[in-house]
């Protein structure tokens, strides 16, 4: 916790949580913020009170840190691909000052106990803030559920199988009615395996030039109008995780309507990258980059946009990551025999500011979906910048350009299609609890 008083002056404050989009300063101390100054007050506390050290952040933007409800840690068990040491570097390289890991590492995060050993292994390691995620059922097996008061007890934020859809639906209603009990969310990777059935990527006209399996979009509105209905018959807690087809948005914004507790994220690259990267179309890389297969696959133009629409008019609640780290050796081979995900902890604020600079969406826009949005959607402490709220900040230049480089990831996980790519806005400063855990000299 950083004790030093200190007073960033200059910058453009916006933190949507209070409404704030303007010159002003912010004083943080002992771990918490401490004060905001806006206005012409400014000019009349501009001297430093005693002891009080002033940074200039003039030209800057200054937010709250982002909050990821969505990334792979993959410790314990997967040590080759990520840590939560280099995890955690890597979300504070990224702006991320609180994420939630989800549970399929070995073992996965079945227990109270597992729960624990995530958060003492992230106060030990880490150097942002690690909120544990526990599987819906053992093992994410399917069979049966797990002790999800027990975990909810211990800190679990939430709770998921990841990448394994609940296929059964009378579990997947069990698990909701619990949600109740437990007061957290159900995620739910909703993509029935059945009509997936060995796709590789998107069923469309990219995948029948390239020859490659198609995964059908209907897998996932299938999916969504059962978690939905269930959500309904139980009063439960339904959070779908990284939504990717306008259907699905369709039957989100429906059930929202219909007063059914249902949330749903999705991610940068569902907003941003098309299938038509799998074949290098347009975007200046080779095809069948595996880098590019993930899960649920990129999807039609159609589908960004009905993503985008969604976020702009409040159907789907937040972004988050699906940080995916993998080796070299997952993604070195064929397409079809890839493992699915990318690495995009370092490189999401730089992408969605395409976004932005497309004039698709507004940076205050952008910050909310980074931040109270998604801390609202799991009820967490963070996303604000409110007077005794814990000091968890980035600064940003937004005029900053730089260059994707793997090479430099803190990330274990190398897998981006985006290395070369050249992004406008810049994670120059990440503070967690007053502390400087991410830095980038002008």
């Amino acid at each position: 916790m950083g004790t030093e008083r200190m007073r960033l002056i200059g910058g453009r404050l916006i933190d949507p949580s209070q409404g704030i989009d303007e010159l002003a300063d912010i004083a943080v101390g002992s771990g918490r913020v401490l004060e905001i100054v806006r206005g012409s007050e400014r000019n009349r506390r501009s001297a430093a009170a005693s002891g009080e050290r002033l940074v200039n952040v003039e030209g800057m933007v200054i937010a709250p840190g982002f909050v990821d409800l969505h990334c792979h840690l993959r410790e314990p068990g997967f040590e080759e691909k990520e840590t939560i040491a280099t995890g955690t570097r890597a979300a504070a390289a990224g702006g991320f000052t609180t994420i939630c890991a989800m549970p399929n590492t070995n073992p996965t995060v079945d227990t109270a106990s597992d729960v624990e050993w995530v958060i003492s292994a992230a106060r030990r390691g880490g150097v942002v803030r690690v909120y544990p995620i526990g599987t819906i059922t053992r093992g994410e097996k399917g069979q049966e559920l797990s002790e999800m008061a027990d975990m909810a007890h211990a800190g679990a934020v939430a709770f998921s199988d990841d990448g394994n859809m609940v296929k059964s639906a009378r579990l997947m209603r069990n698990a909701l009615a619990y949600s109740r009990v437990t007061g957290k969310p159900i995620v739910d990777h909703a993509e029935d395996p059945d009509l997936v059935d060995g796709g590789v990527m998107h069923d469309g006209r990219v995948a029948s030039i390239l020859g490659l399996r198609g995964a059908a979009a209907e897998a996932e509105e299938v999916a969504v109008a059962r978690d939905i209905a269930l959500a309904r018959a139980t009063g439960g807690k339904l959070h779908l995780a990284h939504i990717s087809t306008a259907a699905a948005v369709d039957l989100v914004r429906a059930a929202k309507a219909r007063g059914i507790s249902v949330t749903a994220e999705c991610t940068p690259h569902h907003l941003t990258m098309t299938d038509e990267w799998v074949a290098g179309t347009g975007v200046g890389h080779p095809p069948f980059n595996t880098n590019c297969r993930v899960n649920p696959p990129l999807r039609t133009d159609v589908d960004r946009a009905a993503l985008l629409e969604g976020l702009l008019d409040g159907t789907i609640n937040c972004i988050a990551t699906d940080h995916a780290p993998h080796t070299s050796v997952d993604k070195d081979c064929e397409f079809d025999q890839a493992a699915p995900g990318l690495s995009m902890l370092e490189t999401a604020f730089g992408l969605l500011m395409r976004l932005v600079d497309a004039g698709q969406l507004d940076l205050p826009t952008l910050i909310k979906l980074l931040t109270v949005a998604p801390a609202r959607v799991f009820d967490l402490e963070a996303g604000t910048l409110r007077g005794g709220a814990p000091a968890d900040l980035v600064v940003i230049d937004p005029g900053a350009e730089w260059t994707v480089d793997v090479r430099k990831f803190h990330s274990k996980g190398r897998n981006s299609p985006l290395h070369g790519e050249r992004f406008r806005g810049l994670i120059r400063t990440t503070m967690v609890g007053g502390e400087v855990v991410h830095e980038v000299a002008q």
